[in-house]
């Protein structure tokens, strides 16, 4: 395993040179780790490029709809989009400076681990706030925008439930996939850096 062997090499490198500065441990330290914090900077490129995607695709149809509900809503999302990119700019800049800084190696691991938590844990609660927000904004335009209700012959409450199914399914989905998400693109490498300042401390 990855950990593990950091692990076995710094022992050896300790055991090997113990004479060795702070100076010079904290720089073996900062090599090792490197790997992890690559690997965080990689997830946060992933969600930059995707947002981008996203802000293309959102503008496109919000600008070129003929339904000025479609344009209402994927406008609205769009600029939504360019704010979330903003902050995984600004996140992204402050990992980098976190990791070239001259600052002890173990300061920094506890301060990218306190980001990439407090993100991590905003992110999944704005996108679980989002899910209604998104159904009810959705309802409110089809009502005031008579070109896209389907034509009359569906009974209501047969519409009623099915959109009571979708949301319902959908939420699930939406929480179980973010969840994974967040997960596969943060949380693992965060416990790495958290198993590595806890062999700092010791």
């Amino acid at each position: 395993m990855e950990l593990d062997e950091l692990k076995y090499q710094l022992k050896n490198k300790l055991a090997d040179h113990a004479g060795r500065s702070d100076a010079d441990i904290a720089a073996l330290l900062t090599k090792k780790t490197s790997s992890v914090i690559g690997k965080l900077k990689r997830s946060l490129w992933i969600e930059i490029i995707c947002s981008i995607l996203v802000i293309i695709v959102f503008g496109y149809i919000g600008i070129t709809s003929n339904y000025q509900s479609y344009r209402i809503y994927f406008s609205v999302f769009t600029v939504l989009s360019f704010g979330f990119l903003l902050l995984l700019i600004y996140l992204f800049k402050r990992i980098v400076r976190l990791s070239s800084t001259s600052l002890p190696v173990k300061n920094n691991l506890q301060t990218i681990v306190t980001v990439i938590e407090e993100f991590t844990k905003r992110y999944f609660q704005f996108t679980m706030a989002l899910i209604p927000v998104c159904f009810a904004f959705i309802l409110i335009l089809l009502y005031y925008d008579k070109q896209v209700v389907p034509s009359a012959g569906v009974h209501l409450a047969r519409k009623s439930l099915f959109v009571g199914v979708y949301i319902i399914l959908l939420s699930v989905f939406a929480y179980k996939f973010t969840r994974w998400y967040l997960k596969k693109l943060y949380a693992n490498y965060v416990a790495q850096l958290k198993e590595c300042i806890s062999d700092l401390a010791e």
